[in-house]
């Protein structure tokens, strides 16, 4: 899908225009008044690689978080908000760079205009949040049960609210827990409107299953075009949604960063490549280099089904092979592969 996004500015970064970078996403699941705890998790979620972080606001104590939080990191921060608008008015005073609200559930116009004029006099963009756990009561009776009709048809309420405020920063997110009213609902978001969309499964559950459901759902819609943000949801430590969703971005041609490459394993394979897969995935996850590295289990045929990898190893009886782009470069002990490839990737 070639779709023509509206822009929206999250503190230094752009959503949509023509600007295609994608944007991992976390949210801080430490005690809100915890604010120690929290500072300790937003810094760790951004040396892991996270590009904008979301934080609870459940009761005014909890607004000290933003300024705590936003000395420690210098990606934005979004104030996650249910029902009380004075709390998105304190924290867009409090300096936070997005909101997440859904206009709908704080009240009256007056107060949706409130919360619009502090977001707008500040340049702070609102994020729409509609969840199939959270429908109206009349669109789950129209619809009879949560369908992407459904999940659409709410956020464009949502979005009239602040439209006829006269704001226009908004970003969209309708998510579900079922993966194919997920995917089905945001295509259909795509297709009427221009808004910058953030894409994830909600509750998606635990690091097998959740994984599995998010690489599928936003996997599928970043292949499509679909999509300026994501967050992988899982029950898991944040840490590790935002591994897993630079791990999806990498899929899908998105991302960059080490690409891993590893064969199957067969009858033929004489190196314990399964331990080595895993060691070589950990030692890279986090270098910087726009590369792809193979791991496979035979120098019969792995060199070559491995041909268009920037390094890789291929082993063999004791031994591994060291090549790069389908030639062979040297063989090691099997003892040696992991550290020689690695100093091969710091040469590039």
């Amino acid at each position: 899908m070639n779709r023509k996004v509206r822009e929206v500015k999250v503190k230094n970064l752009t959503l949509g225009g023509e600007r295609k970078k994608i944007y991992v996403q976390s949210m801080l699941n430490i005690p809100a008044k915890d604010i120690e705890g929290n500072v300790k998790q937003a810094v760790e979620l951004e040396k892991a690689g996270c590009e904008i972080i979301r934080t609870a606001i459940p009761d005014q104590n909890a607004v000290a978080l933003i300024p705590a939080i936003k000395s420690a990191v210098k990606i934005p921060l979004v104030a996650d908000i249910h029902f009380d608008y004075r709390l998105a008015i304190a924290s867009v005073e409090a300096g936070v760079d997005k909101v997440r609200i859904n206009p709908g559930n704080i009240g009256s116009k007056d107060r949706v205009k409130a919360v619009a004029d502090a977001c707008k006099a500040n340049g702070v963009p609102i994020r729409i949040g509609v969840n199939g756990g959270s429908l109206e009561k009349d669109l789950l009776e129209k619809y009879s049960h949560v369908t992407p009709q459904a999940l659409v048809e709410s956020a464009k309420r949502h979005i009239k609210l602040l439209e006829d405020c006269g704001f226009y920063d908004i970003v969209i997110s309708i998510k579900s827990s079922d993966v194919k009213i997920m995917t089905d609902a945001y295509r259909l978001m795509a297709s009427e409107c221009d808004y910058p969309l953030h894409l994830g499964v909600t509750e998606a559950g635990t690091p097998r299953m959740g994984l599995i459901k998010s690489s599928i759902g936003i996997g599928s819609l970043l292949c499509d075009g679909i999509g300026e943000t994501i967050r992988v949801s899982l029950t898991d430590n944040p840490v590790n949604e935002v591994y897993a969703a630079k791990d999806i971005l990498k899929a899908c041609g998105l991302g960059g960063g080490v690409k891993i490459v590893s064969c199957p394993t067969c009858g033929r394979t004489k190196i314990d490549l399964i331990s080595l897969a895993t060691q070589v995935e950990n030692a890279l996850k986090d270098v910087d280099k726009d590369i792809t590295v193979a791991v496979m289990g035979c120098v019969v045929n792995g060199i070559g089904e491995a041909g268009e990898a920037d390094l890789g190893i291929a082993g063999g009886d004791g031994k591994a092979v060291i090549f790069a782009h389908g030639k062979k470069l040297f063989t090691v002990d099997e003892s040696k592969a992991l550290e020689c490839l690695l100093e091969q990737v710091e040469k590039l």
